[in-house]
């Protein structure tokens, strides 16, 4: 009988491909255009294991997030490259050039698309500010004035505000899937999480086991995004009672939100370790709404998909891969 076991197992879909990262490595399997598979392996170490403190619960979730942000915009632009997705010029222009050419095309190929993603990071965040900063305090201010009335339950505004957040993020997530490419990232990310279930049910990694699989994990960053709409609830009905006199004033009530990022960001990381680990009443009910928002950000993958996730799990996977390896065991080494 397979042996059932939790990982540390974790992954990103990517452009034609998956990033994969265990507690030892860090891999990267792409579909080239040749179609075999391409394996790079990346940078593992963190932070964490330089700085004991960093390893402190909450603080681990600031930095993980972080470090996990840059790690996945470089495996993306990689991505993108060994895939062919930023070649856009036609065969016989191809053709037609020299290597130097081709090199030197490549090379200010990869300057614009950096160029393009760093821009593209800049409006994301000021977007971000607009969309999950000022409209749901405006929409709050909007309800007073159509009601003539003033909301002064702090729970009841904190609770206003974030079911503002999580139609803006459902309503995104919804929009962006409809597009071709980013549904066929959106089906990697079915592979990668059907892959990785299959791991830890201790089923050989083989296309057909893989295909039955769940592709819902409670340890996916759409669950961390959904856990972080939650956590900020409870975070900004405490912070109005601590500082009442903060929320009225709309600009300050902006900057102190956006000051709470970090401390709500290391809180829901580790609610989503306790329901990556746990399978009880209480994580079943926390990761329920990040495991239904899953049902826009994965799809369905096709067999050719899978075939990546097994490569790159394959890549990462621990020398003795019969050890448990817990999700704790971040923290047990950092005690040691």
């Amino acid at each position: 009988m397979a042996k059932a076991k939790y990982t540390a197992i974790g992954g990103q879909a990517l452009i034609e491909g998956i990033l994969m990262r265990s507690p030892e490595k860090t891999a990267l399997a792409v579909r080239t255009p040749d179609k075999s598979i391409d394996i790079t392996y990346l940078e593992s170490k963190s932070l964490r294991d330089k700085y004991k403190i960093l390893r402190l619960p909450v603080i681990r979730g600031v930095i993980a997030f972080a470090e996990s942000m840059i790690q996945g915009y470089k495996a993306m632009m990689m991505s993108a490259e060994k895939s062919g997705y930023t070649d856009i010029e036609d065969e016989e222009e191809k053709k037609q050039k020299t290597e130097e050419e081709k090199a030197k095309d490549k090379e200010n190929m990869s300057k614009l698309v950096g160029a393009v993603g760093v821009v593209g990071a800049v409006l994301g965040v000021v977007l971000a500010v607009v969309l999950f900063m000022f409209l749901p305090r405006l929409a709050v201010k909007g309800i007073e004035l159509l009601f003539s009335t003033e909301i002064t339950s702090k729970v009841a505004r904190s609770c206003i505000e974030q079911f503002i957040k999580l139609v803006v993020l459902v309503t995104y997530m919804w929009a962006v899937s409809l597009m071709p490419d980013i549904k066929r990232v959106f089906m990697y990310h079915g592979a990668e999480h059907k892959t990785i279930f299959c791991y830890e049910h201790g089923l050989p990694l083989t296309v057909e086991n893989v295909r039955r699989e769940r592709r819902f994990h409670p340890r996916c960053g759409t669950s961390f995004l959904i856990l972080m709409i939650l956590v900020s609830v409870i975070v900004s009905t405490l912070v109005q009672i601590i500082f009442p006199g903060v929320y009225s004033v709309m600009w300050l009530w902006v900057v102190a939100k956006i000051l709470m990022v970090p401390f709500i960001c290391g809180l829901g990381f580790e609610l989503l370790r306790v329901c990556g680990k746990y399978d009880n009443l209480f994580t079943k009910i926390v990761s329920a709404p990040g495991l239904w928002l899953q049902r826009i950000t994965t799809k369905e993958p096709a067999d050719e998909m899978i075939e990546i996730a097994i490569a790159s799990l394959r890549a990462v996977e621990p020398e003795n891969p019969d050890v448990d390896r817990s999700i704790d065991k971040e923290a047990q080494s950092g005690d040691e």
